[in-house]
C-alpha cells in the first residue's frame, strides 16, 4: 500500500478560528503552486503563518513519503479551536468587561493525484 498523503500542523496561532478559516478556505482543493501564490499575495496577516505550514507539509511529502511535489494538491485545510486567553477591561462604575483572545490550530493535508 502506497502512502499518498502528507500532513503538517500548527498549534497556538494567535488568531480566531473564524478568521483563520477564511484563509484556509482560499487554498482548499487547489494545486500547491496556486495555493502558494494565493497565500503570498494575500493581504491577511495570518497568511504568512499558513504559508509556513503549507511549506512544511510540502517538505514532509517530499522527504518523508517521497511524493512528487508537482502532482500535489491541498486535500484538506481545517481549523480548530485552541486555548483562549481571558483578560479584563475596566468599565464604568467599577465594573469589568471580559476580553477574549482566542488561539487556533491549523492542519494541512496534501494529496498526490494523477499518473506519472
Amino acid at each position: 500500500m502506497e502512502i499518498t498523503k502528507a500532513t503538517a500542523k500548527a498549534t497556538n496561532l494567535r488568531i480566531s478560528p473564524q478568521k483563520l478559516n477564511l484563509v484556509a478556505k482560499s487554498i482548499r482543493g487547489k494545486e500547491i503552486k496556486k495555493a502558494i501564490d494565493n497565500l503570498t499575495f494575500s493581504r491577511k496577516r495570518i497568511a504568512k503563518d499558513v504559508l509556513k505550514v503549507l511549506n512544511s507539509a510540502i517538505a514532509n511529502a517530499e522527504n518523508n513519503y517521497s511524493l512528487d511535489i508537482d502532482r500535489l494538491i491541498v486535500d484538506e485545510a481545517f481549523v480548530g479551536k485552541a486555548v483562549v486567553m481571558k483578560r479584563l477591561r475596566a468599565r464604568a462604575r467599577g465594573r469589568a468587561a471580559r476580553i477574549l483572545k482566542p488561539f487556533s490550530k491549523l492542519t494541512i493535508t496534501l494529496k498526490q493525484v494523477g499518473e506519472k
